[in-house]
């Protein structure tokens, strides 16, 4: 069963995330903030500690690596009984604290420093995280220590990733690659690029394969970067890929085509990835209201929790109810990870962590500006860049109104045709 505490081997960890926040982001935000595109060379050594974490098994780094995929372990009603009763059922595995939660709460104690900047760690992106969700052990030694962003939207093809357009055609020892990408999150710095394309546009979703492209291949041109109103220090590139020859081992996972369930493979890379997000929003959320509670009481303004809010000034009270927003996007989130790490399927509890979360952070960032006042207003304070760069976050893997729609589908039995 979860425990709601943060594992004890992890807790190294998260002082660690905590401390390169508070000592190393929060010291440089404002700076790429205004540096549009500018690359935060000071990430080269966050990257170096990261690394040596991860060599000496400290870490886990911020990609997600285990299946989200339960498997079949034979277990019996009896085994179901057993478990239900709080005794071990034969043959259940224990309980597993692993790479998805440890990326969750290191993830959301970068954020609380910066989201651009997280994103921009080299070898950490969100790429990383679908090479690892279906990757075969292979493939994943092949890129393993490479940064990899990951190219799914299209113009015109936004939150409905079954209808992207992008072509890819086996060519004897290769499949060529024609379409286009927008808002590939550090697309122009990583080293690789995992570019969702179609294999046959007659069979819809059920075609779309994943493809692991080098950053350098001659059939992907960079075509613009984006300029943006938060996360200025993550670039956000757009490609076009014309004749792009990518070699047939370069597809992720398996190369069938199979018409039952073949979205599933891709897909599965959000089930991994939501929650990453899902945190990145935790931590901002976190930073917005520890420092707003910090200047509300020096104005003498401090929140009693046992004390009903109708008794406390409504700056306090409002503070109490985003700080109970916080806790349940949190124990969203930590529930999707754990699920993740123990082999549960969870695409459902990925889509709840990454709607709640989302959404509380673009409402307690544009509070917490309201809150402060002038101060929240000005760029003295980091309020009004967090409040800019909280958007994404409810936008990127998935909409809010797409994060809605997967759960409706989940509780209540529908298909993707049976409820658009």
């Amino acid at each position: 069963m979860i425990d709601l505490e943060v594992p004890k081997k992890f807790r190294p960890l998260v002082a660690q995330a905590r401390g390169m926040a508070e000592e190393v982001f929060w010291p440089i935000s404002r700076k790429y903030d205004r540096a549009e595109h500018e690359y935060p060379a000071e990430l080269d050594l966050v990257s170096a500690v990261i690394d040596g974490l991860s060599d000496s098994g400290a870490g886990q780094g911020a990609g997600a690596s285990s299946s989200t995929r339960a498997k079949d372990d034979g277990a019996t009603e009896g085994d179901v009984a057993a478990v239900g009763s709080g005794r071990r059922a034969k043959g259940e595995r224990e309980n597993k604290n692993g790479s998805n939660l440890s990326s969750v709460l290191s993830i959301l104690e970068t954020c609380r420093g910066d989201v651009g900047l997280t994103l921009s760690i080299p070898r950490q992106g969100l790429g990383n995280a679908a090479i690892a969700a279906v990757a075969t052990e292979e493939q994943k030694a092949r890129y393993a220590g490479r940064w990899a962003a990951m190219a799914i939207t299209e113009p015109e093809v936004g939150s409905d990733s079954g209808a992207i357009r992008t072509t890819a055609v086996k060519d004897g020892d290769e499949y060529v690659i024609n379409g286009e990408k927008i808002y590939v999150t550090a697309g122009e710095r990583a080293e690789l690029v995992v570019v969702w394309a179609t294999l046959d546009r007659s069979l819809g979703k059920q075609a779309i394969k994943s493809f692991v492209v080098r950053r350098d291949n001659p059939g992907m041109r960079l075509v613009r970067l984006e300029h943006k109103l938060g996360i200025r220090a993550s670039d956000t590139a757009a490609f076009s890929l014309e004749d792009c020859r990518v070699p047939a081992e370069d597809l992720l996972g398996d190369p069938e085509i199979r018409i039952e369930g073949g979205f599933g493979g891709a897909m599965q890379t959000f089930d991994n990835t939501r929650p990453l997000v899902a945190a990145m929003a935790l931590g901002l959320t976190r930073a917005s209201l520890d420092r707003t509670t910090e200047l509300l009481a020096e104005a003498g303004v401090v929140p009693d929790p046992d004390r009903p809010a109708a008794t406390q000034p409504a700056a306090a009270a409002r503070l109490l109810q985003m700080e109970a927003d916080y806790q349940a996007a949190y124990l969203l989130t930590l529930r999707a990870a754990w699920m993740a790490d123990n082999g549960k399927p969870n695409s459902m509890e990925a889509s709840m962590a990454k709607a709640k979360a989302g959404r509380t952070c673009v409402e307690v960032s544009l509070a917490c500006v309201e809150l402060a006042g002038a101060t929240g207003y000005a760029e003295t304070e980091l309020l009004e860049k967090w409040a800019r760069d909280s958007k994404i976050l409810d936008i990127f893997e998935g909409t809010q109104q797409i994060q809605l729609l997967v759960i409706a589908r989940r509780l209540l039995g529908y298909s993707s045709r049976e409820l658009k």
